[in-house]
């Protein structure tokens, strides 16, 4: 039982790690002119993203591509619930 979650969780890790390249090649892009990316930002975007990414697969343990899938969509979801409370100025 501790493998499978294990093995979720690595699967849900590369998961948020696919989503936080992702969302640093839109930045990329998105900032042409800048074109610059502080080394410090993307290892922490990095490394948070690989770590909602690996709970979030840990949570839907048993097939390695639901795991994938829900590491790279757990981060997705965070940012999108960051920006909502972001416009309403955090409000609990």
């Amino acid at each position: 039982m501790e493998a499978v979650i294990l093995y979720s969780f690595l699967f849900g890790l590369i998961g948020g790690i696919v989503r936080g390249l992702v969302g640093i090649a839109k930045y990329l892009e998105k900032n042409r002119a800048n074109g610059r990316l502080n080394a410090k930002y993307f290892l922490i975007s990095i490394g948070i993203a690989a770590l909602v990414g690996g709970v979030a697969g840990s949570l839907v343990s048993g097939d390695w591509r639901l795991a994938v899938i829900a590491g790279y969509a757990g981060t997705d979801f965070l940012e999108g619930l960051y920006k909502i409370k972001m416009k309403q100025g955090f409000e609990i």
